[in-house]
């Protein structure tokens, strides 16, 4: 008779053992097996869970970040994102939010996010009451610059593509800025600042700057614009009237 008490344990590959070690012991994980001969076979434990890596296949290619993937399933998401980045800063400086490795970045309400490793393997991080049907974008029911931030959402967490997210929300703030309401073009320009800094391709900030806190709006429409960017600080996103100083760290 088989029994209900499996334990699964993904082995994903391990491009590099020194790269490996410095990156996930950098954010807190513990070493609990290390081999490199006759094979490399690493384990490291953080929290209430497990990564193992073995013997990458020879032509492996990190930059392609397709290399293995594992799943955490956690009851409350934001802290582990918060824990995260809280031990990046204090290893590198700042968050690692582009290039290899890096973290995704979070907002308020998601249910996922995403933390790549120097061999190009994610572990991504998901909320266990996450809906088993997720809208991915393009609701028939929303128009305009609410649904190219809808679409820009799912591009940016979902498929991890920041510059596929910037080309939509670019595009639909020229077509559809005079048409819509303040508050959604507010969202669209903090959309873009976040994106664009992530992304490090910042000529257009200080305009999108500019005109958002030219905008006419409410102290609850402000807040409800700019509630979506995770590290509003990093990304020079204020108040009317506030000025704010580039962050040394931006990532």
């Amino acid at each position: 008779m088989v029994r209900a008490n499996e334990t699964t344990v993904p082995v994903m590959p391990c491009a590099s053992v020194e790269e490996t070690l410095e990156f996930y012991q950098a954010l807190g994980f513990e070493v609990s097996y290390r081999q490199t001969r006759p094979y490399v076979y690493l384990a490291l434990e953080w929290s209430g869970f497990a990564l193992h890596f073995g013997t990458p296949p020879r032509n492996i290619d990190p930059s392609r970040e397709d290399a293995g993937a594992c799943l955490v399933l956690v009851d409350e998401i934001a802290p582990y994102h918060a824990e995260l980045t809280r031990a990046m800063r204090a290893a590198y400086g700042r968050v690692l939010a582009k290039g290899r490795p890096r973290i995704t970045r979070f907002r308020p309400g998601a249910s996922r996010f995403t933390l790549v490793d120097p061999s190009g393997n994610s572990i991504i991080f998901i909320q266990r009451d996450e809906p088993a049907k997720l809208e991915y974008g393009g609701s028939k029911t929303l128009t305009g610059l609410a649904r190219a931030l809808d679409n820009a959402r799912i591009l940016s967490e979902f498929r991890n593509d920041d510059r596929a997210a910037l080309r939509v929300l670019t595009t639909a703030l020229r077509r559809h800025e005079s048409t819509s309401a303040p508050v959604d073009v507010a969202r669209t320009l903090a959309a873009l600042i976040e994106l664009a800094t992530a992304l490090e391709d910042t000529g257009g900030v200080d305009e999108w700057q500019r005109r958002l806190t030219a905008l006419d709006l409410t102290d609850t429409e402000r807040h409800q614009a700019l509630k979506g960017p995770g590290d509003t600080e990093d990304l020079r996103i204020r108040p009317t009237g506030e000025t704010a100083a580039p962050a040394a760290d931006t990532p």
